[in-house]
């Protein structure tokens, strides 16, 4: 029988990283002997301030940044050292769309098929497919200037999902929308995401939205260091809810040293 595969997709053992200042008086720590696993499945909200280090952590799993010390497993590669071994296993939705302009929106989601070289009959069958699920049917030939804001992230989200990656990272996807067709979205997301059984770390400056995505939120302080971290999982009752609030709260407003990390 194959064996089972490793329920852990993401670890980090002791991983510091460090830069360069820009003006050429140092360095500066921006993630500092931080340690953590997500399992397979678990979708993982990573909360903070701008500067507390999240997306140098979002860099250093997608394997655009290498750690100064310490270890980093993406699904038992190092995202840096392996990065093309890890190529289709990550999908990524930016803040941003990313979309190409000049290509459909049926054209950009068959890019990543196109970098992993599989054959495009399939691939546009898939494509169509996850359009299709993301509310775009009859949408396909439509290029990113003809579509919302709301609709462009959709097909970054069919981008991201349709090469069936283990691994999904979220870079603050839906604040650049407007409060409503954040919710709708991020509630399809949701579901997407949990009907495939795919392992997410989403990360967001809200603390409502971390309570709404994370089967576990990890808020940091700077340089990025977990200074909070609860199992939330499912529907969260009021109470338990407000209480999280405050205490997350509590942990941002103390995270006042001086404003020089990297987000």
């Amino acid at each position: 029988m194959p064996a089972a595969p490793d329920p852990v997709v993401i670890t980090f053992e002791d991983v510091t990283k460090r830069f360069e200042r820009p003006d050429g008086s140092g360095v500066f720590t921006a993630v500092d002997r931080l340690s953590f696993r997500v399992t397979r499945g678990e979708i993982v909200a990573v909360l903070g301030k701008t500067g507390c280090g999240k997306s140098t952590i979002f860099n250093l799993i997608a394997g655009l940044a290498e750690p100064t010390s310490g270890r980093i497993a993406v699904d038992g590669q190092d995202p840096f050292g392996a990065f093309a071994a890890l190529r289709g296993k990550i999908g990524i939705v930016f803040q941003g769309d990313r979309l190409m302009p000049w290509r459909t929106a049926l054209d950009n989601v068959l890019l990543g098929f196109e970098i992993l070289g599989v054959e495009r009959g399939r691939a546009r069958k898939i494509a169509q497919d996850w359009l299709a699920r993301l509310g775009l049917a009859g949408h396909e030939n439509d290029y990113p200037h003809a579509l919302s804001g709301g609709m462009r992230q959709r097909v970054s989200i069919a981008r991201a999902l349709s090469v069936d990656p283990t691994l999904i990272l979220c870079d603050e996807p839906f604040s650049a929308l407007d409060e409503m067709t954040a919710r709708r979205l991020r509630a399809e997301f949701l579901r997407l995401v949990r009907d495939s059984a795919k392992t997410a770390l989403f990360v967001t400056h809200s603390i409502d939205e971390a309570l709404e995505v994370g089967d576990r939120i990890m808020v940091l302080q700077r340089p990025a260091r977990i200074a909070f971290e609860a199992k939330v999982g499912g529907e969260i009752a009021p109470d338990r809810k407000a209480m999280l609030r405050s205490e997350i709260m509590k942990v941002l407003a103390g995270d006042d040293q001086s404003d020089g990390g990297v987000d």
